[in-house]
């Protein structure tokens, strides 16, 4: 069976990048003042979450496919690829909390690179298996983490001053991580 629930919430996952999108191309739109940033944060929780809840339910479930397995890692790209271009773009960006280009470029050089291998290795070899490892995951966690950050950031800056240290420490962290998992 391909549409199995994990691969339901999965496929409602990837569905939601949309609205995502849209709120946080608005993000900086002063019709709207921070009304776009929260529905964004919203939409970016209810993927983040739907994350951990496919996965629990194909392993709970035992209902692992090669579809899942495909549509995951692709949703999780997908994901964290729109959201990082985003807000490293000046106008998009939430003011203060602006992604740098580099840490940018490493999260999305790291899925290009993997990309790149997937595809040699499926010609070179006719298939090609999709394994998570934990340098993945890790890099994964790090980068929900550091959207979620961003999207927070104003109001938590307000509240605690050293609010922009750490989420400065969470873009390095993300971007360390990256280059581990490429590797």
């Amino acid at each position: 069976m391909l549409l199995t629930l994990a691969n339901l919430v999965t496929i409602l996952r990837i569905l939601l990048l949309l609205p995502l999108v849209l709120f946080l191309l608005q993000e900086g739109n002063p019709e709207y003042g921070d009304a776009m940033r929260w529905a964004a944060l919203g939409v970016f929780l209810v993927m983040a979450a739907s994350d951990a809840l496919d996965g629990y339910l194909a392993r709970v479930k035992k209902q692992t496919t090669a579809l899942g397995a495909f549509l995951d890692p692709l949703a999780d790209k997908l994901m964290i690829t729109c959201t990082s271009i985003i807000l490293a773009i000046p106008v998009t960006a939430v003011e203060g909390f602006r992604l740098p280009l580099t840490v940018m470029v490493l999260i999305i050089g790291k899925d290009v690179l993997l990309l790149l291998g997937f595809a040699v290795t499926y010609f070179l070899t006719g298939s090609v298996h999709i394994k998570p490892v934990w340098a993945g995951k890790a890099s994964t966690f790090f980068q929900i983490c550091m959207v979620l950050s961003i999207l927070i950031g104003p109001e938590l800056s307000a509240l605690w001053e050293p609010w922009h240290l750490l989420v400065r420490s969470i873009w390095w962290t993300t971007a360390i991580s990256a280059l581990v998992a490429t590797f």
